[in-house]
């Protein structure tokens, strides 16, 4: 039998934790290959060689040359790959998830697919907005309108601490240097943390796409997710980078440094895997690594894989 080069592939328990990586690493006009256990990212000062089980998600930017082998040690070790547009601020597509688990998708089904159940999820998510409030029995109507007067406020609060003139939330997906300084930054910030939402979301094993105040996206549920931080870390980060930055500094490229400097504890990733797990009502010590294949039956709940069954066995 042929030798496979390389390290051997790393099994689910011995990858790190999502908590304890890196949350994302932006690259653009780079080469990126596999040397062992690390991917190599080269450009024209030099290589780099990154452990890739110690990353969550890698974001891959304009001029991106990526060889088949990263990828094959990429999905091995469960980082997320995001392809994104230049300076981070479009995403375009994304690789696989961490867990080989269903246990968060087949939750977040069932309580997407009941009116009450989700009714239920997403008043808890406007209730971590609303700590000292009590909103079980609001519409989803009331519970917007609440939610924009908060977040106008936010605004608000923002320009007059850093002095930045503020009218409304306006960028073009198309056109990113056509904003003002703060709406440069907030979308730039506001990518980068849908891609590390994105990445959570996925290692989890849950769907981006299945939304309880967002609906109809594929990243429903990561603009869910990501709504419950941004007042407490892209619209500040972006009104201070509005502060000290005008249009025509790489507004993209700094903010995206900034937020990842407000992320690299990774605290930040330990709340929103919490937060997900709370909101999905998954028991934090459920396992989801487990790799277990079964088959679906009518009458009875599981049955084995791997079984050549005849005509009523």
């Amino acid at each position: 039998m042929k030798e496979k080069s390389g390290a051997k592939k790393t099994s689910l328990r011995e990858l790190p934790k999502i908590s304890d990586r890196v949350s994302f690493i932006y690259v653009e006009h780079v080469k990126i290959n596999r040397g062992d256990s690390a991917v190599t990212v080269t450009d024209s000062h030099g290589t780099v060689r990154i452990p890739a089980a110690m990353l969550g998600v890698l974001l891959l930017g304009p001029g991106t040359d990526i060889s088949h082998r990263a990828v094959e040690l990429i999905g091995d070790t469960g980082t997320s790959i995001v392809w994104v547009g230049e300076r981070g601020v479009r995403q375009y597509a994304h690789g696989r998830a961490l867990a080989h688990s269903t246990k968060f998708l087949e939750k977040q089904a069932r309580l997407v697919s009941n009116s009450r159940s989700r009714l239920k999820v997403a008043r808890k998510m406007y209730q971590m907005r609303f700590p000292n409030e009590v909103v079980s029995s609001l519409t989803m109507q009331q519970l917007r309108g609440r939610e924009g007067a908060r977040i106008r406020k936010v605004y608000r609060l923002q320009s007059k601490k850093y002095k930045v003139p503020w009218t409304k939330r306006e960028y073009s997906p198309d056109n990113f240097e056509d904003g003002t300084a703060v709406n440069q930054s907030l979308s730039a910030a506001n990518v980068a943390l849908y891609g590390l939402v994105h990445s959570i979301v996925v290692a989890l094993g849950a769907s981006p796409g299945l939304g309880f105040v967002h609906t109809g996206h594929d990243l429903s549920f990561v603009y869910d997710v990501a709504d419950l931080y941004k007042a407490e870390f892209t619209i500040p980060l972006a009104f201070e980078v509005a502060a000290n930055h005008e249009i025509g500094d790489d507004i993209g490229r700094i903010t995206r440094l900034k937020i990842r400097d407000s992320f690299v504890d990774g605290k930040l990733m330990a709340r929103i895997v919490k937060d997900i797990q709370y909101l999905l009502d998954v028991e934090a010590e459920d396992e989801l690594l487990i790799d277990i294949l079964a088959l679906w039956d009518d009458k009875e709940k599981l049955v084995k894989h791997g079984v050549s069954y005849k005509e009523n066995s």
